[in-house]
């Protein structure tokens, strides 16, 4: 199979790598050209332009906007071969997919939205999870592929499907990163080491996989998320209110805040700075 992948930044790299080690011929492409060479390095060859991979059986598209992932459709639609699929694996509107699958299926190529989770961890150690919509046979077109980075390919349903369980997921994320600092907040206030507490609980039936990979968020994608929710809330008719309020609660969070609570002597939360209570003021001393 030969993949063309464009966005090799810090998780495309890492992906084009798996490919390459597995036996895949894959063409990086990347606006910044040292990422192309870094891709390279990881056994892929050099695609400086779109135009360059008109030999590929299967496209990925690891951008950052819907914008982006919009020009490089119309970039690939130009020279990909009819019966080729077209797979994008960051996060996007699930509107945007079906209309840019429209436009691919109007020219024969195969559209999938394939939407990883786990992160920076998982692209590392190869062990993403590819959550896919699309038509079965173009996912499965693209499962080869997805399969050297992924520890499963999964197909939700149709396009736009992947777009929406990346979605669901990501709220939960982000739902249990509020809930577990005012969780961890209490027993700091107490003076109980809010890592020791975390450790306890991650042994506890109130154990969750965001509890456990904290100290990795980097908390720099929740607005995005968080506007995708709402608006699928808002179009869906739905009234979501305590996805509503984890949307203002999360902007104020940052991966430092967590870093305090679990390892400083102070927190800060909605403006307060929240220390120990001393054994006077009901603290456990």
């Amino acid at each position: 199979m030969i993949v063309g992948m464009i966005g090799v930044g810090e998780m495309g790299v890492l992906m084009a790598g798996h490919m390459a080690a597995k036996g895949l011929q894959v063409f990086a492409n990347d606006v910044v050209s040292s990422r192309i060479e870094d891709a390279v390095a990881k056994g892929a060859k050099a695609a400086p332009k779109i135009a360059d991979m008109t030999t590929a059986d299967l496209f990925i598209v690891m951008v950052r906007t819907d914008d982006q992932v919009r020009q490089v459709t119309d970039e690939i639609l130009k020279v990909a071969k009819p019966g080729s699929v077209i797979a994008v694996a960051g996060t996007h509107h699930p509107d945007t997919m079906k209309a840019l699958g429209a436009v691919a299926s109007a020219k024969s190529v195969g559209y999938v939205d394939s939407p990883v989770v786990y992160g920076m961890d998982g692209a590392r150690d190869g062990k993403l999870l590819s959550l896919c919509g699309g038509k079965a046979e173009d996912v499965e077109k693209a499962r080869p592929a997805l399969m050297c980075y992924s520890r499963d390919v999964l197909h939700v349903g149709p396009l736009g499907s992947g777009e929406i369980a990346k979605t669901c997921n990501n709220l939960l994320h982000w739902v249990h990163s509020v809930s577990n600092y005012e969780t961890l907040l209490i027993a700091k206030r107490y003076g109980i080491d809010a890592q020791r507490m975390r450790e306890v609980l991650l042994q506890a039936p109130a154990y969750n996989n965001t509890l456990e990979r904290w100290d990795h968020t980097k908390f720099t994608w929740q607005e995005k998320d968080m506007d995708v929710a709402l608006d699928l809330a808002q179009a869906g008719g739905l009234v979501l209110p305590l996805t509503g309020t984890v949307d203002q609660l999360v902007k104020l969070f940052s991966a430092a805040d967590v870093k305090g609570l679990l390892y400083g002597d102070e927190a800060h939360y909605l403006g307060r700075k929240i220390v120990p209570l001393k054994p006077e003021e009901g603290g456990l001393g």
